[in-house]
């Protein structure tokens, strides 16, 4: 009697409960293995197709892995759904851990978002000399929440994509030629055209200076203390600062040659004497 009884329980327990729970168990493997393959699938056409629309590879990687970790999540959700777990309760406690998070990290969420926009619209690229956020430097890499960049001093500095967007960005490489504006004082007793012949002599002796635009040279001000000509030669961007300072030299020296006077900042005062 206690064997029948025995192989009654037996057979129960394999009907209802060994059997079906084996079955949910290998559904529950196939869904997350096929689901995984097609994840696999889905996201590999992903980045073909953000390939061909030529953004990025930094945003292409981001997206897809996004892409892959959410389809992910899905899957493992319908293989639990088929054990039987609750997934109500666990999809409601992953939107609450994902509010949370997102609260957190609200500034680096701000911070990704700029950085989406950056690589998206291209305001500068990697090599590119800008100033943005109050750092002046050379591009080095653009990240999705950060932007580094060297400075003429070579120092790396690395900048919250945040602050680049939300702030004005000068781009000094986004053109091929670049105008210097220089200004040169003289002094009132020089002789202004004779002072103007030489700075345009230095022009046309520079063939780093171009020719079209044509550099300008005008007497712009006359101030306290000197005659202020305006210097503007345009130049290719990558020789703006090599000329400028071999320029600025070239002015001294010619000055000096021909007598031209570089007055200091002065002040005449006049005494009356009263008499007593």
């Amino acid at each position: 009697m206690p064997e029948s009884l025995s192989s009654i329980d037996i057979a129960s327990i394999t009907s209802n409960y060994i059997v079906p729970w084996s079955i949910n168990i290998v559904l529950a493997l196939v869904i997350f293995v096929v689901g995984r393959w097609v994840v696999h699938a889905l996201v590999g056409l992903l980045r073909k197709g953000l390939g061909r629309a030529k953004l990025d590879t930094i945003l292409i990687d981001f997206i897809a892995s996004i892409t892959n970790a959410v389809l992910l999540l899905f899957v493992i959700i319908a293989a639990l759904n088929q054990l039987g777990v609750n997934t109500t309760s666990l999809i409601a406690l992953l939107g609450a851990a994902g509010l949370a998070v997102g609260l957190a990290l609200q500034n680096s969420l701000q911070n990704f978002a700029a950085g989406v926009m950056l690589i998206i619209f291209r305001p500068f690229k990697s090599g590119d000399f800008i100033e943005a956020a109050g750092t002046t430097g050379v591009v080095e890499n653009i990240t999705i929440f950060t932007t580094v960049l060297r400075t003429g001093d070579n120092r790396e500095v690395i900048v919250p994509n945040g602050s680049i967007y939300n702030g004005t960005i000068t781009n000094y490489s986004a053109r091929a030629t670049r105008r210097i504006d220089m200004v040169f004082g003289i002094g009132y007793d020089d002789d202004i055209r004779k002072a103007k012949e030489i700075l345009l002599r230095l022009l046309n002796e520079d063939e780093r200076i171009l020719k079209d635009p044509e550099p300008l040279v005008a007497v712009a001000e006359l101030a306290d203390s000197s005659v202020n000509f305006n210097v503007r030669p345009w130049v290719n961007s990558a020789d703006y600062w090599a000329v400028k300072f071999d320029f600025t030299e070239r002015v001294k020296l010619a000055f000096d040659a021909e007598g031209i006077s570089i007055p200091y900042p002065q002040m005449d005062v006049h005494m009356d004497k009263s008499a007593a």
